[in-house]
């Protein structure tokens, strides 16, 4: 056993500041998915006196009550629906994340339509493309719970209607790989919406609520002359009784929902892997995470204080301690689960890159998924670490990060700047899960470094001319560089467009870790069946 010690002082100045400082932003987080929940509870009495339940009541009823749930991506489009931070709704129209339902681990995305009747706002395309491609690397079941009024045309642009194409053919993907598609069509699912609807494979309607058509009646009018009402062009009895496209009718949303769930329960779908494996907590107490971390990234921290607090008996088997030693690999579990861990005590030197690439391939050899820390500035820079080949070693570790044949979990816990962004399994490397605590910054570089190159780089190409330089306009551009440096690297900038799969309290930490290890260990065991067609119906 490798017990780590405990070096984090509670009572001190420091850990009360960074804790206070960590509270804030987690305050902050919640305050904006209390204002998203209040916006969409506001149509309640609209909503119930239709006799239809709220977007959030339709997801808590088909889920199985007291089961673990991980929504995802809560602050997506966070400030671009409307520029006042007072005013913007995140989480771009959708509720989406991973649950159970009648047993069985699926990915959930329902249309949030008690905001704007359910429509298409920005960065809820991206986050839609995101919950799919984890339901694809995961094998889960897709179960989707439809009401949009489909795109706001007053907002229109053309990349969202060609890049919305990439919904539907990833419902026929999931189908094609023998992941059913369960779908309930609450209310519209018009235009290519219509398509959410057909492309799936168990499909429930709601008598008198439900309207699934290519052509509403105003642009059926427009476009033929023909007149009809919606009950007639797409309604829930027209689709189960004539056109075949609904499979189930129910009476109302409860009962579309518990359709649903009995038919999740018909499945038998395969469970592999579901097993509880004895463990030991942490040593050390899980809220001190709130005071490890500081707020200014430029502050060091020992990384190991966070793995104490999370790994189980706080046991970590560290590798080559003594080589390398800002960049920390190691062996835990995480209830019981193994894992290899990879973080940063300082930015990453050569044999640091050398010491994770090795590490990353042992764990590919053992079938062991990778959980990337972030905590770096980057990757050395110097004529010294130029010499030592930091570039070649850099390379290596980035090729072993897109190379690894396990599942890889990042979770941005301070900084990840420039190259160290990669080589630490940033989003543009696909892990398989990607989270951020509210305190995580994410940049090519910080504010003032990008402000003081710039200024470099302006005076050299001023003395080249040989003309002087105004202070004042180059103070100017510097406080530009760092506004917008600084104004994209923070979680509630980098969430809101869809770079992690959402921001999570540092105390959560390793139950989300646990749930997300499971969810990796049962989607690798799996083998659905896959399908010649994308969706095979009547």
């Amino acid at each position: 056993m490798s017990i780590l010690e405990n070096t984090i002082s509670p009572g001190s100045t420091v850990y009360h500041a960074n804790r206070d400082g960590m509270l804030g932003l987690i305050d902050r987080v919640r305050a904006l998915e209390e204002r998203t929940r209040a916006a969409s509870a506001a149509a309640k009495d609209r909503f119930h006196k239709r006799g239809q339940l709220l977007p959030r009541e339709r997801v808590a009823l088909v889920l199985d009550p007291g089961a673990p749930f991980i929504e995802l991506s809560t602050l997506a489009g966070y400030m671009f629906d409307v520029a006042d931070a007072n005013k913007s709704v995140p989480g771009g129209g959708v509720i989406a994340g991973i649950g159970f339902v009648s047993g069985i681990r699926c990915m959930v995305n329902a249309s949030d339509s008690g905001i704007d009747a359910g429509a298409l706002q920005p960065y809820g395309l991206d986050k839609t493309l995101r919950v799919q491609e984890l339901a694809l690397e995961n094998k889960l079941p897709y179960v989707q719970l439809v009401e949009s009024a489909g795109a706001n045309l007053l907002r229109y642009r053309v990349e969202d209607f060609v890049r919305g194409g990439n919904i539907f053919r990833n419902l026929a993907r999931l189908s094609a790989a023998g992941l059913p598609v369960v779908t309930v069509t609450h209310g519209s699912s018009t235009a290519g919406g219509a398509y959410q609807t057909g492309l799936s494979d168990y499909i429930v309607m709601v008598r008198g609520r439900t309207r699934a058509f290519l052509a509403g009646p105003p642009l059926l009018r427009a476009a033929t002359g023909e007149i009809a009402t919606e009950e007639e062009l797409g309604g829930a009895e027209m689709h189960t009784q004539v056109s075949g496209l609904g499979d189930y009718l129910a009476e109302d949303d409860r009962d579309a929902l518990r359709i649903a769930r009995e038919i999740m329960a018909a499945l038998q779908w395969e469970q592999p892997g579901r097993t509880t494996p004895e463990f030991k907590p942490p040593r050390y107490d899980q809220d001190e995470l709130l005071g490890i971390m500081p707020m200014d990234h430029k502050r060091p921290v020992d990384m190991k204080q966070v793995i104490a607090r999370i790994v189980d008996d706080s046991d970590f088997t560290e590798m080559a301690p003594n080589y390398g030693p800002a960049t920390v690999c190691g062996h835990a579990r995480i209830e019981g689960q193994a894992i290899g861990i990879i973080t940063n005590n300082g930015p990453l030197d050569p044999a640091g890159a050398n010491k994770a690439t090795h590490f990353i391939q042992a764990c590919c050899q053992t079938r062991t998924p990778i959980l990337y820390l972030n905590n770096t500035t980057g990757y050395m820079v110097g004529k010294a670490y130029e010499e030592a080949g930091m570039i070649k070693h850099g390379s290596k570790m980035i090729q072993a990060v897109t190379s690894a044949t396990v599942p890889q979990i990042t979770l941005y816990c301070g900084a990840s700047f420039g190259a160290g962004n990669y080589g630490m399994c940033g989003r543009g490397f696909h892990p398989r899960f990607c989270f951020s605590w509210p305190n995580a910054k994410t940049a090519v570089m910080g504010g003032e470094q990008a402000a003081e190159t710039m200024a470099i780089v302006t005076e050299a190409a001023a003395a080249r001319r040989g003309k002087p330089i105004e202070k004042d306009k180059l103070d100017a551009m510097k406080a530009e560089i760092i506004g917008v440096f600084d104004g994209q690297m923070d979680v509630f900038s980098t969430s809101a467009r869809v770079l992690d799969d959402g921001v999570i309290d540092p105390r959560d930490t390793r139950a989300v870790l646990s749930e997300v290890l499971a969810i990796c260990r049962e989607g690798d065991a799996r083998t659905p069946q896959a399908m010649q067609f994308s969706v095979a119906r009547p």
